[in-house]
């Protein structure tokens, strides 16, 4: 098979997988990749599609222009999801290299890696962390890595790619009534369940050493995916280019900043802000307002862009990022990066990109985290008009 990828025609092919290979044997030489209990999602129902028709009448009414809505090239499914992923432990995990990128997640002290080597191929992971039904989601063309919680009410949903895209952003569809949703605000645009939203889960982008480090029985998406991919092959090269155009975008782009600058999106929906990437990354540590709540933002060198280069681990640095609430039990603290570490000015604790503490008097306390997402302006701008950019 072939999939279409920005106006080029990209083979599938197999890949040595260093733990497990496409068969779905689930072995690579020693390592066996081994499955996690999953909550499954829940029957088809008997509602109209979507996918059909977007406009169809029986319909609350879309929250967007369904003519707006893009085909990206593959049909529904034509990128496949993982519906039965399987993990490796960490530290059996030889197919990475140290800074290439993985997405991170943990719920109930249920740790997951997702690598984007992988991701970019699936965008889409239904599993199960720590007991919760979860989406775990990455769309190259926007560059922006989601989780949420699967269960809407007494519903389990599972997920799809719709084949469609919305202000260059993945559109996903539910295998239970086939409505269709934003991947960027995790919401319902189309279908019977328009307007409703899932609550999500805050994950960041991160080099793999960093995980490793901070997670070493943590568990790892295994390239035992039942499909073939060339895995850690980047099939966008280029694509965060700067001066690339976005693909498939025809809105206007905010002119406050170009369209592929990277930033750091906080406040989905509430009081949006855009943290730009460039100057995080010469700070290290920057301070803002959300809702009238400080907020700190940090940005950690080391981490491989998944969308530069054709191999993944070969990406320039991008560096991964963190957005916390600084205080611990009422404390307010304040910040600033030494190193690979960040250290409080209150306590000279060292911090960790995860919100941990790992030395000094506050080690083994963690700071809240704070859903963000990093980010294309060009997408974030589609979706939040009235964002403010930081600094100024």
């Amino acid at each position: 098979m072939a999939l279409a990828v920005v106006g080029v025609v990209v083979a599938a092919c197999s890949g040595d997988d260093n733990g497990g290979d496409a068969s779905g044997s689930g072995r690579a030489g020693d390592v066996t990749a081994v499955t996690v209990d999953q909550v499954p999602g829940g029957p088809r129902e008997d509602t109209p599609s979507a996918l059909d028709d977007p406009a169809d009448a029986q319909f609350p009414t879309p929250l967007i222009d369904v003519g707006e809505l893009r085909s990206g090239g593959p049909p529904p499914d034509g990128i496949p999801p993982i519906d039965e992923p399987r993990f490796l432990d960490a530290a059996a995990v030889s197919f990475l290299e140290d800074s290439e990128p993985v997405l991170a997640l943990e719920i109930a002290g249920d740790a997951r890696a997702y690598p984007l080597q992988i991701m970019t191929w699936h965008e889409i992971v239904n599993d199960t962390v720590g007991d919760v039904p979860v989406g775990v989601t990455y769309c190259p063309l926007c560059n922006t890595a989601i989780a949420f919680d699967r269960r809407l009410d007494d519903r389990v949903l599972s997920f799809g790619t719709s084949g469609m895209l919305f202000n260059s952003a993945l559109v996903m569809y539910d295998r239970q009534t086939e409505s269709l949703w934003s991947h960027f605000t995790s919401q319902a645009l189309a279908g019977v369940l328009t307007g409703e939203r899932l609550a999500t889960f805050p994950v960041t982008v991160v080099s793999w050493v960093e995980w490793r480090e901070a997670h070493p029985s943590g568990r790892v998406l295994s390239r035992d995916t039942g499909v073939d991919r060339d895995y850690g092959r980047n099939p966008y090269p280029g694509y965060d280019d700067i001066d690339n155009p976005p693909f498939l975008f025809d809105g206007e782009v905010d002119g406050r900043l170009a369209a592929k600058e990277r930033i750091v999106g906080v406040g989905l929906d509430r009081d949006p802000v855009a943290v730009r990437l460039d100057a995080l990354s010469d700070q290290g540590v920057l301070e803002v307002e959300v809702d009238g709540e400080p907020l700190t933002v940090w940005h950690l060198p080391g981490t491989s862009s998944a969308l530069d280069t054709g191999e993944v681990a070969a990406g320039r640095d991008v560096g991964a990022t963190g957005v916390f609430v600084p205080e611990i039990d009422g404390r307010s603290l304040t910040f600033e990066r030494d190193g690979d570490r960040f250290v409080d000015r209150e306590t000279s604790t060292a911090w960790d990109i995860f919100g941990r503490g790992v030395s000094g008097p506050l080690s083994g306390e963690r700071l809240e985290a704070v859903d963000h997402v990093d980010t294309f302006w060009f997408a974030w701008a589609a979706y939040q008009a009235d964002t403010r950019i930081a600094p100024t």
